[in-house]
């Protein structure tokens, strides 16, 4: 039943057999596989199981494989879609790079990430079954579509006395951030992990429902420097006469100028003619103290230097000498 001009194509086809229209066997093992009119799968599966060396076409398999894992390890080291695959812009780059190259489909490259990804994971168990203590961090956030997430990282010191870092999860979060359920989570992780009675002390923020979870669990608490300073610095300007009303004016204007397209622009226009560096304004984050006062550095710094330029000293003629 196998194609004659698969044959040709492809020496996979001297060690499968086409045995539906969407389904090969292997004439080795006799394992079955989806077939979606290409060698790909095959190739991988006699790669991966058989280890032989044999000549793919123009393609080696070692070769096959090995350009395999650097398209792995680029959607995951970059963040890339496995719709890449389909790109024609990316497609015409790999021909031009390697022409023998076949790249997998959207669907076999998502299998071929969470293979890696369950590689990976395995390892870093088998590590942390070895490690004698470890400290956590975890933390409650929200996504820009607004959904929540507890993310939770094991640090520790491996072999060559480096400090080593695991993220253990970042699970979705659409129960309530209670201190009940945080805890439960987190026990969780640590056991699937294997990281009980291993934790010297958790790194968190001083939210009520935090403190509350890492007291349920036993564990030494830290509270995490940076969100402690920010509460710091943020009641120091709510302390200070005046600051508030500035801050709050400065927001406006910030406010203003990213909303309005128009405002925008003419920022932009006014900073060319003067010959100056095209800098948008910088809106505060209120979990960030430094974000205020760039925010305040940026108007200032725009204010300053249209008070001082050139046509506006023009404008306003000779100063008095008194």
């Amino acid at each position: 039943m196998e194609p004659a001009r698969k044959r040709r194509r492809s020496e996979m086809w001297d060690h499968f057999n086409l045995i539906a229209h969407d389904k090969v066997q292997c004439l080795v093992c006799s394992t079955e596989l989806k077939y979606h009119g290409n060698t790909s799968s095959m190739i991988r599966h006699f790669s991966a199981k058989h280890g032989a060396a044999v000549n793919l076409g123009n393609i080696h398999v070692d070769r096959k494989r090995e350009l395999d894992g650097a398209l792995v390890n680029m959607v995951v080291k970059d963040l890339q879609p496995f719709s890449i695959v389909d790109d024609c812009g990316f497609k015409e780059l790999v021909a031009l790079l390697d022409p023998r190259y076949t790249l997998p489909s959207r669907r076999v490259l998502k299998e071929m990430v969470v293979k890696r990804y369950e590689e990976e994971k395995t390892k870093a168990k088998a590590v942390m079954q070895r490690v004698e203590a470890v400290s956590l961090t975890a933390d409650m956030w929200t996504s820009i579509n607004m959904d929540a997430y507890l993310a939770v990282t094991c640090h520790y010191v491996d072999d060559s006395a480096k400090l080593a870092t695991v993220l253990l999860g970042v699970l979705p979060f659409p129960e309530a951030h209670t201190a009940v359920n945080i805890t439960a989570a987190m026990r969780s992780l640590m056991e699937k992990w294997g990281t009980e009675g291993k934790v010297t002390s958790i790194v968190t923020d001083a939210g009520a429902n935090m403190v509350a979870s890492v007291r349920s669990l036993n564990l030494r608490h830290a509270l995490c420097f940076a969100h402690s300073l920010n509460l710091v610095v943020k009641k120091s300007l709510d302390a200070t006469p005046g600051l508030q009303d500035l801050c709050t004016r400065a927001r406006k204007v910030v406010t203003f100028f990213k909303t309005s397209t128009t405002a925008k622009e003419k920022l932009r226009e006014v900073q060319e003619q003067m010959n100056r560096a095209v800098l948008k304004l910088i809106q505060e984050v209120d979990t960030r103290w430094n974000s205020t006062y760039l925010m305040l550095q940026r108007l200032f710094k725009e204010r300053q230097q249209q008070w001082n330029s050139p046509r506006r000293r023009e404008s306003q003629g000779p100063r008095s000498s008194q």
